[in-house]
C-alpha cells in the first residue's frame, strides 16, 4: 500500500470515529436530558437535525487532519507523542493534560472571541448560534471556517508539547464531555464545580449558556482565567427560567416552539470584542 492512500485510509477511518464518538456521546447526554428535563427541547427537532448535519460535517474537518497526523506518527515518527510510559517520569502525565488543556483553552479564546467580529460572525460562527437554544446535539455545529480553527489545535499541539496516548485520550475525552455538557441547557456536573471557589476558575453549562443568550462575553473552552484577564467574563447564567418553561410544555401548559424559546439573544456578533 503507498504512503498516501494509507494515510488516506487512515483520515477516513479517523473521521468515522469522530462521527461516531459525536453521535454516541451527544445522544447519550441528549436521552439523559429528555429524561431529566422533559420538554426542554420540545420543538427543537428541525434545529436539531441542523446541528447533526453540521456536525457531521464538521467530523471530517476534525478527522482528516488526525488521521493524516496519527499515519505520520505510527509509520514517519512524526510528532512528539511517546509511547513508552517511563520515557518522562509519571507525574508528567498528568501535566502534560493540564498543558494541553490550557494551550487549547487559549487558542478557542482567542478565535472564539474573534468569531465574533461582525464579518467573521456573520460569514461563519452565526451558524453555531442559530442553535437558540443550543442542545446536546450543537457541540460541533460549526460553519467549516470555524471547524478549521478549532480541528488544527490538537494536532499542531502534538508537535510541540510531549504527550502519552493514554493522557491525549484523556484531552480528548475531556474536549468531547465538555463541548456537549455545555451545550444541553442544564448542570450535569455538581455545584462546586460552577459555583465557589472551583467554580469561578472552572467553565460548565452555566457559564456557556451566558454567553449563548448574550453573545457578547464568556469566550472560553475549559477555563475562565482569560475572560477575567480581559474583562468579558459575564459570570454564569440561571436555567431555572428554561427549565420551568420545559416543565409547562411537557405539562401542555404552553405551546411548544423553538420562537418561545427565544430570549431576545442578541442577533449578531456586533459585540465582539
Amino acid at each position: 500500500m503507498t504512503a498516501p492512500l494509507a494515510a488516506l485510509l487512515s483520515a477516513i477511518a479517523m473521521t468515522l470515529i469522530v462521527g461516531v464518538r459525536y453521535l454516541i456521546v451527544s445522544g447519550a447526554f441528549a436521552v439523559a436530558t429528555r429524561a431529566k428535563h422533559p420538554g426542554l427541547y420540545a420543538g427543537l427537532d428541525p434545529q436539531i437535525r441542523r446541528e447533526i448535519w453540521w456536525s457531521l460535517a464538521s467530523a471530517a474537518i476534525y478527522g482528516v487532519p488526525a488521521g493524516i497526523i496519527a499515519w505520520g506518527w505510527q509509520n514517519r515518527g512524526w510528532t512528539l507523542i511517546y509511547s513508552d510510559v517511563h520515557a518522562f517520569p509519571l507525574w508528567y502525565l498528568p501535566v502534560s493534560v493540564l498543558l494541553y488543556l490550557i494551550a487549547h483553552d487559549s487558542w478557542f479564546y482567542w478565535t472564539h472571541r474573534w468569531m465574533h467580529l461582525p464579518r467573521p460572525f456573520r460569514i461563519a460562527h452565526a451558524v453555531h448560534h442559530a442553535s437558540r437554544p443550543p442542545t446536546a446535539w450543537a457541540a460541533m455545529a460549526f460553519h467549516p471556517i470555524e471547524a478549521i480553527t478549532g480541528a488544527v489545535a490538537i494536532p499542531l499541539l502534538v508537535f510541540v508539547i510531549p504527550i502519552h496516548p493514554y493522557a491525549l485520550g484523556v484531552v480528548l475525552t475531556v474536549m468531547t464531555v465538555m463541548g456537549v455538557t455545555n451545550h444541553m441547557g442544564w448542570e450535569v456536573f455538581p455545584a462546586f464545580m460552577w459555583r465557589g471557589r472551583m467554580g469561578a476558575w472552572l467553565i460548565t453549562a452555566s457559564h456557556h449558556q451566558r454567553h449563548h443568550e448574550h453573545y457578547g462575553g464568556n469566550y472560553g473552552l475549559y477555563f475562565r482565567f482569560w475572560d477575567r484577564l480581559c474583562g468579558t467574563d459575564r459570570g454564569i447564567g440561571d436555567f431555572a427560567r428554561d427549565h420551568e418553561r420545559a416543565r409547562r410544555k411537557a405539562s401542555g401548559g404552553e405551546a411548544a416552539g423553538p420562537g418561545a424559546r427565544r430570549d431576545g439573544a442578541a442577533a449578531g456578533g456586533d459585540a465582539g470584542l
